[in-house]
């Protein structure tokens, strides 16, 4: 389908020579904008844009966004979408006083999640995931990356990354999968070398061989897996072309950064644990620092230092970490808004987290993250609001009004 938007407020994001660049430091906070502007999409990607007085002659679909803002579609880089059950036991646990760690310990936490998508079928699994995917499309999102991790055995991994590849197939989504098979070491598994070598020489093959992964993931924390095995599970994933995403410093400083860095991991994610030797080594590198405000307001721990990175030059991302322990929310813009709030990041630097830079850490920046000709008609419309900052400020407001995804108008 081909769509002409008209009469917009103003069109956030264009961006033509720095459209496959990431945004980092005190550039973060500059969005390049049209007022009363025009948007054409054709044949599923952005073909034009200008001011309304350049509006051309096309026939086609035609939405008038008077006093509505249009900007990319959100890319969610970080998710565990795929699901079998909610833990709101959990919930109530941590609302009692129970840590995180002691939560893991009882059986809670990851191995709870293992435990009952290990007994669900991946067919039930998909229709579980297939009401998230249409939540998320709701907020506008377009783009997602999956991850397994709740399986922890050889069937039940590969069980969760079809799922997701089905995801990406099936749904208007663009989908990037992640193995996480070194989420956890099982119970029952007294020497965890033993599953580390069942991750490595077991599930990496049969990954690769059915092509189900674009990256392979760790998490680096105090727990569960260590800096050296983090590196060696990496590594080994290296070897069948998949590069690293990894989960660093959520609990903890882990070293998970510096192993992100010294593997080039396209991105080290969470960082609620950081000191200036982690933002000193990600400084130079080409590796995308991911935040995840919804894990920090869960489960009530300190917010990675946004103010503190974006400082030192660095580029942040955003992402929902969408998962059934510690971030059980979809929603980007909540996101931003937390992003705002407690990150202290404005409202341009959020949005630019949001689009640019996780499109970076999804390597997608060069088909989505901006308004930019010849990217893809993903984008969202928002309902007649006063300012773009009036998103994140908003942050229990429906503020979108249409979403678009590759030129289709989503119901």
């Amino acid at each position: 389908m081909d769509i002409l938007i008209t009469n917009i407020k103003q069109l956030v994001q264009t961006r033509t020579s720095d459209a496959n660049q990431w945004v980092a430091g005190s550039a973060m906070d500059k969005l390049p904008a049209l007022d009363n502007a025009y948007l054409y999409i054709k044949n599923g990607l952005i073909d034009s844009y200008g001011s309304m007085h350049q509006l051309p002659r096309v026939s086609c679909k035609t939405i008038d966004a008077t006093g509505k803002f249009v900007l990319p579609a959100y890319v969610d880089s970080h998710t565990h979408l795929v699901f079998a059950a909610s833990r709101e036991a959990e919930f109530v646990d941590k609302i009692k006083g129970m840590s995180y760690a002691e939560i893991a310990k009882k059986g809670g936490g990851i191995l709870n999640s293992a435990k009952k998508l290990q007994a669900t079928s991946e067919e039930e699994l998909y229709q579980f995931a297939l009401q998230r995917v249409n939540e998320l499309i709701g907020f506008g999102t377009a783009c997602v990356e999956i991850k397994s991790g709740y399986g922890l055995t050889l069937q039940d991994e590969l069980k969760m990354l079809r799922v997701a590849k089905r995801i990406g197939k099936e749904t208007p989504l663009t989908v990037k999968t992640t193995f996480l098979g070194a989420h956890a070491i099982p119970k029952e598994f007294t020497d965890r070398n033993e599953y580390i070598n069942l991750v490595i020489n077991q599930m990496l093959p049969k990954v690769a061989e059915e092509q189900l992964a674009d990256y392979i993931d760790v998490f680096c924390e105090k727990g569960f897996f260590t800096p050296q095995e983090t590196e060696r599970i990496v590594r080994a994933g290296e070897n069948y072309g998949l590069k690293a995403k990894i989960h660093a410093n959520q609990l903890h400083v882990s070293g998970g950064v510096q192993v992100g860095v010294k593997t080039q991991a396209l991105s080290v994610d969470h960082l609620e644990a950081m000191g200036q030797a982690e933002i000193e080594a990600l400084q130079g590198s080409q590796t995308m620092p991911t935040l995840l405000p919804g894990a920090a307001f869960f489960l009530r721990t300190s917010y990675p230092p946004a103010r503190d990175m974006i400082a030192a030059g660095l580029p942040v991302s955003l992402a929902t970490d969408y998962n059934p322990g510690s971030a059980p929310a979809g929603n980007m813009a909540f996101m931003m808004s937390l992003a705002c709030i407690n990150m202290r990041m404005t409202p341009n630097e959020a949005l630019n987290a949001a689009t640019m830079n996780s499109a970076y850490a999804m390597d997608l920046l060069s088909s989505h993250g901006s308004i930019t000709p010849g990217k893809a008609g993903s984008i969202l419309i928002t309902k007649e609001i006063p300012s773009l900052a009036y998103i994140p400020y908003a942050f229990t407001s429906h503020t979108i009004d249409a979403v678009i995804i590759d030129g289709m108008l989503m119901a």
